[in-house]
């Protein structure tokens, strides 16, 4: 017999933020990362009846000797988003000149961000924390195949434990959208845009908005 579905559904929340940024702005043509951490984690649970234990929060920070600019504002938003009690993982973000030929034959050069590790920390924080019991469903904030792996990881983990265990991936999705596909071997979870607008940080980090309050939501 399979495992009972519990009728609490313990929910981690696991944010790729750049992988959601770049998500936001296909969809919904936003510039920078003004989505709301705890906000659209808190939703996307609600909406589903999940009760949210933990949200995580990963992304790369430039180097301020790279980008002072966007590395001030990564620490702002980090810090706000800190106090709202998400746990922040973080790693430099490298920008590198990169060239590309254009159709024109012309080329051109423009700074590129790396963001090297950030996966592997993802990967290793679901397998983690599900070998723990800390979570009945994981739901991952990414497009990022590489984690498909990790899918497949926690049906083990299931069977071994003899637990319901669900793996679900959530992205912003509209008609724009290039990439419409979640994680595979996961539950998908498409965002729309009247969900993503009613999670927006109030601050704008890039302006030098303070970050000294926690943003609501």
């Amino acid at each position: 017999m399979s495992p009972s579905e519990p009728p609490v559904k313990r929910t981690a929340v696991f944010i790729d933020g750049q992988n959601l940024f770049h998500g936001a702005r296909e969809a919904f043509g936003y510039t920078y990362p003004n989505y709301d951490v705890h906000a659209l984690a808190r939703r996307l649970c609600a909406a589903r009846g999940w009760q949210l234990v933990q949200t995580r929060f990963y992304t790369g920070i430039p180097d301020p000797a790279d980008n002072q600019f966007w590395h001030r504002f990564w620490e702002g938003k980090l810090r706000a988003i800190s106090w709202q009690g998400v746990h922040v993982y973080s790693r430099a973000l490298r920008y590198r000149n990169k060239t590309v030929k254009l159709p024109d034959g012309a080329r051109h050069t423009f700074l590129s961000g790396e963001e090297k590790g950030i996966d592997v920390r993802i990967a290793l924080d679901i397998i983690r924390m599900a070998h723990r019991k800390e979570y009945d469903v994981g739901l991952v904030l990414s497009q990022d195949q590489d984690l498909s792996e990790v899918a497949e990881e926690i049906r083990v983990i299931a069977r071994e434990q003899d637990r319901w265990i669900k793996i679900a991936c959530a992205f912003p999705s509209s008609p724009t959208s290039r990439n419409r596909r979640g994680i595979d071997k996961t539950d998908w979870i498409r965002i729309d845009r009247a969900t993503y607008d009613a999670c927006l940080d109030r601050r704008d980090y890039r302006r030098g908005a303070p970050a000294d309050v926690p943003s609501d939501g």
